[in-house]
This record gives C-alpha cells, structure tokens and sequence, in this order.
C-alpha cells in the first residue's frame, strides 16, 4: 500500500541503466560546450541562430506565407528571439509555448567607464540583476558585448576566455586590513560602486601627459578596435566569469558553470524544438532578455515584440481577423522554462524539505513562485498542473514539484505571470540549481537532460 499511495521521491541516479547514463553525459557535453561558447544575451542569440539555420529553420521576414511544418524564427534586436514550428492545427486553437531567458546577472559597464587612479586603470560598472557583490571581487572576470560606433560600425568583443589573453578583476581588501569591513553585514561590505575592474598600470612613456597609465589603456583599444574613448558611450559590455564550463565531482554529476539561470532552460529548450516535426498544434520557443530586471525595454517579455510575432504567423498562415490574438493567447498552453533553487543541505533552513526541489531528482514544477503571500506569483490551476502531469507521465519522466523557499523567507519571479496576464495556462518549469546567481552556479546533469525530454514531449 505505501508503494502504491505514497509519493515517493527518489534520486534519478538509482538503477539509471549504461545506456541511458550514456546519453545524459553525451548531452551535457553538448550543453557545457554552448556554455562556454555563450556568456552574454547576444551570444545566445547567436548560437541559436546558427543551430535553427543548421537545422531547416528560417526566419519569418523572408517568407510571404507559413504552412504546417515550417519552421521559422524572429529575431529582436540581437538579443531576444521567437521560434516556431507550424503545427497541423489552425493557431486560433492555441499555441504549446516554451518560454525561457538568457540574460543573467552580471557586471554592465557604465556609458564612462574609464579612469586612472594611483598608479592603476579602471573600469566602472553598474551591476545588473540580482548579485552578492562580494562574490564578484577577487575572480577572473571576462569582457562581453558589441562597440558601436557613431557611424553604425559594430564592433565584437571578447577578452578574457581565451589562455593567452589576460583577464580581469575587482581587488577586495586583506583581511589583516578588513577589520572595520567584516563587522558590516554582508550586503553592505562591498558597496556597489566600489565594483571596479581593474585593467592595467603601465604608463604612456610620456613625461609631459597626465593619465598616463588611461592614455596607454585607450592607446592598446584604438590600434587593436579602432575606437576612442566617446565610443563607449554607444556600447553594450558585460563584465562576466572567466571561468569554463566544467564537469563536477569525482562522479562527473553536476555541471559547474556561470549563467545556468536561465541558459540551462534555453539550450534545452532550443534542443526540444529542433526535435519537433510536424506537431498537433504549433510549438513555440520564447529565448527573452531582461528578465532578470524585470523583463521591461523591447527585448524584455512586457513588451508587445511577441505579440507581433504570432500576429506574424496568423498572417502568414492566412488566419488572421479581428481580435483573433487575444483568443489564441487564451487556447495556449506554456512551460515558463525558469530554474529553481535547489536543496542545499549546507543552507537547509530556508527550505520545506517536502516541498523543495532536490538536484538529479527530474525537471521541477513550480505551481506558484511570488513571495510569502504569493505576491507577484502567477498561481497555475490544478487542471493545468494535472496536464503537464499527464504529459510527463506519459513520457516517463521524473518531475518534482517545489516552492521557492519557506513561505515567510523569501522568494522571486518569473516571465509566466507576463504570459498569464494574456490568458495563457501557464506554470514554472525547470531545472533546479544551486549557488544561483552567484558567478558559478550547480545543476545536475540528470535534471539537464529531464529539461530537455520534458520540454519536448510538452512541444510534441
């Protein structure tokens, strides 16, 4: 009888068979190679990209109309992008939608970075998300992003992956020296504006100059990029961890690498749409920036870019009347591919044990996230949660249902309640992760490859 009632939660690790151990790894190999390929929204953009051109997609603007099987994509500004496969049902009986972000918190440069202060060059940032300052001083740091030029040239940047190219850091204090620093609170013993990146110290061999150690600095970018100081008024770069993409543990288990919030859920689900031929009703992969900020600006998911998409598709399938997008939005179904907090042991006490997500235990479900009174929280009903219960049950996959920490501790928000605010069933769905946010984050290597499955019998 308790074999039979109890809901039993076990690791997916036990009686995994070779075969299947063998694909999990295979796949993580995948994933840990796009993301040491991919640090930035853009990158993603631009991995995507290729992998859909690879695979038989186009994009939207260059075809006059869509009919069942296409696959197509739309791509925003470089830094948010909307992917579709026609399915054999007319979109006005809804949409299977998969919707995950691949901004993550980071360091962005402020529009005048550069300075010279006793004897060294610096570079002000601005940091973006939520982070722990203190875990971005003393790090191998990387620069990411595009230069653009008044006249439109865009010029890309990327130093610090690379072994012969030299990396970056923000200094912290010693601690024989930090007695006053480590009485403060945690929060408040870096202070955001003391988050500068140091770049050099050798001086221009110039006598009669000032700022000599900045004119050199400016000197290296103009012979090597061409640009001068104003440009960076006009430019996009992110301060991100030089650290790989690595395999973790004795067991090679876990995956250790920056940005897994959220590009966990976009590889996956980039790699579940590439399998889906033909489905029963249009599948729909949402990659979004902005989310970690609230998902505002026209890349963010509040902005009406998506909408205009699958106006796009009702046009070009010849579908299109009057108010016949909010109808879809209503008939649509979505996963809002976001990661979870996993259990951590070392930090129990800011779980519910029952109700926590456990790393290698299946892709998690979030019926609500919000804070304690669910504030903020998109609340999925029970008839969709039994749904996505049934789809996954079917395929044979482990899931786990959680909660974002105890009730009165904490907690955070997703895309879904944007996607719900059209009428979409929606609820959070992803990979639970620990150390998130921090500049290196943990999941399983099984919970990896659940995403995936599941995100692809969702789409099918």
């Amino acid at each position: 009888m308790k074999e039979e009632l109890f809901n039993k939660k076990v690791s997916g690790w036990e009686n995994i068979s070779e075969e299947n151990k063998e694909k999990i790894f295979k796949f993580s190999d995948e994933y840990i190679y796009f993301l040491n390929k991919v640090k930035t929204e853009r990158e993603a953009v631009c991995f995507a990209k290729k992998m859909l051109d690879e695979n038989g997609f186009k994009d939207i603007n260059k075809l006059e109309k869509l009919k069942k099987g296409d696959k197509v994509y739309y791509v925003n500004r470089d830094k948010s992008m909307y992917i579709a496969v026609i399915g054999e049902e007319k979109l006005e009986n809804g949409l299977n939608i998969v919707g995950a972000h691949i901004d993550s918190p980071r360091l962005d440069l402020k529009p005048n970075p550069l300075y010279e202060d006793t004897g060294f060059a610096y570079l002000k940032t601005h940091y973006y998300g939520g982070i722990k300052k203190y875990q971005w001083t003393t790090i191998p740091l990387a620069i990411h992003g595009v230069i653009v030029k008044s006249n439109g040239e865009k010029i890309n940047i990327c130093i610090g992956e690379e072994d012969d190219e030299p990396i970056f850091t923000i200094t912290d204090l010693l601690p024989h020296l930090a007695v006053e620093q480590m009485e403060k609170k945690l929060k408040e013993a870096i202070n955001g504006e003391d988050l500068n990146v140091l770049i050099g110290s050798i001086p221009m061999q110039d006598k009669d100059q000032n700022e000599k150690i900045k004119l050199n600095i400016l000197t290296l970018l103009n012979e090597k990029y061409g640009i001068k100081e104003i440009d960076f008024v006009s430019s996009e770069l992110e301060i991100v961890p030089a650290f790989k993409a690595r395999s973790l543990g004795f067991d090679k288990s876990m995956v250790a690498s920056y940005g897994q919030d959220d590009r966990v859920c976009a590889y996956t689900s980039i790699r579940a749409i590439l399998d889906v031929v033909e489905p029963k009703k249009t599948a729909v992969c949402i990659l979004a920036d902005k989310e970690e900020i609230g998902s505002y600006g026209n890349t963010g998911m509040e902005s009406h870019v998506f909408d205009m998409f699958i106006s796009e598709l009702l046009n070009k399938t010849g579908e299109n009347k009057p108010n016949l997008l909010e109808k879809v939005f209503c008939n649509s179904k979505m996963l809002s591919a976001d990661v979870d907090a996993g259990l951590d042991p070392i930090y129990a006490s800011v779980s519910e044990k029952n109700n926590a997500a456990r790393i290698g235990y299946g892709i998690g479900l979030n019926k609500y996230t919000g804070a304690r009174g669910k504030s903020g929280a998109s609340d999925a009903n029970a008839e969709y949660v039994a749904e996505v219960r049934n789809i996954f049950e079917k395929a044979n996959l482990p899931y786990q249902v959680s909660e974002l920490g105890k009730v009165d501790v904490g907690g955070g928000g997703t895309i879904a309640l944007i996607l719900a605010d059209k009428g979409i069933d929606v609820i959070d769905c992803g990979v639970p992760v620990l150390s998130m946010h921090a500049p290196y984050e943990v999941t399983s290597k099984f919970d990896v490859f659940c995403a995936y499955k599941g995100y692809s019998a969702f789409m099918k």
